[in-house]
C-alpha cells in the first residue's frame, strides 16, 4: 500500500534536497522526491507550495525557495549558572534566519575585526547582522562612517551631539569632527566555535 503524500512531507523532501545539493531539483528529480509518476502531479505540488509561500518564481520563471530557512529543534533550556537537572524534549523548531533577522530585505552581515566591542560580547571573527533602515537609539550598537572611516560602536547622545563609544576601555570615545553617517544598527552577533 503506497503512502499518500501531504504538503508537509513534500516540502520537507524539497528542502532536504536543496540543503544537500545547494540547488533546486529538476522536474524529473521532483518526481522521485515526491514519489510520483507524472509531471502533472509535480506541477500540482508546485502550485500548492507556491500558494503556501514555500516556493516562488523569479522574474525569469525559475522556481526558488521563498522564506525558507533551515530550522533546527529547540529542545529545552540549559543553566549557565549552577547545574540543574534538565529534560530534553523537542518543543519547537527554530530557524536561525528567522530568529536573528527581523528584516532580511534591509539586513546584511559583516565579519568583525578588532576588539573594541569585546565588552558587548562581540569578538574578532564574529559575524554581526546589520539592519540598514532602523533608526538608532542611544545605547544601540551601530555601523557608522565617521569622517570617512567605518567603525562599529555604541551610539550615544550627549547633550545635542552624537558620540560613538567603544565597549573596551582601551579605545577612546569618538567625537565626529566633520561627518557622521549611520550605516545601520547591529541587531545580532554570531560566533562559531568549531569548524
Amino acid at each position: 500500500m503506497k503512502k499518500t503524500r501531504d504538503i508537509k512531507s513534500v516540502e520537507q523532501s524539497l528542502v532536504a534536497f536543496y540543503r544537500n545539493q545547494k540547488r533546486m531539483p529538476t522536474y524529473a528529480e521532483m518526481m522521485d522526491l515526491f514519489g510520483v509518476r507524472s509531471k502533472s502531479v509535480v506541477f500540482y505540488w508546485i502550485e500548492k507550495l507556491i500558494e503556501k509561500g514555500i516556493l516562488e518564481k523569479d522574474p525569469q520563471g525559475f522556481l526558488k525557495l521563498s522564506g525558507i530557512s533551515f530550522g533546527i529543534p529547540l529542545v529545552g533550556n540549559v543553566a549557565a549558572g549552577l547545574p540543574v537537572s534538565a529534560e530534553e524534549n523537542a518543543r519547537d523548531v527554530v530557524s536561525m534566519d528567522e530568529y536573528l533577522v527581523a528584516k532580511p530585505d534591509s539586513s546584511f552581515l559583516l565579519r568583525v575585526t578588532g576588539d573594541s566591542m569585546i565588552g558587548a560580547g562581540i569578538m574578532e571573527g564574529d559575524l554581526v547582522i546589520v539592519e540598514r533602515e532602523r533608526m538608532p537609539k542611544s545605547g544601540d550598537i551601530v555601523l557608522a562612517e565617521v569622517d570617512g572611516q567605518w567603525t562599529m560602536k555604541y551610539f550615544r547622545r550627549q547633550g545635542g551631539e552624537v558620540i560613538l563609544e567603544a565597549a573596551n576601555p582601551a579605545y577612546p570615545t569618538i567625537f565626529p569632527k566633520e561627518e557622521l553617517k549611520i550605516g545601520g544598527v547591529i541587531t545580532a552577533s554570531v560566533r562559531k566555535y568549531l569548524m
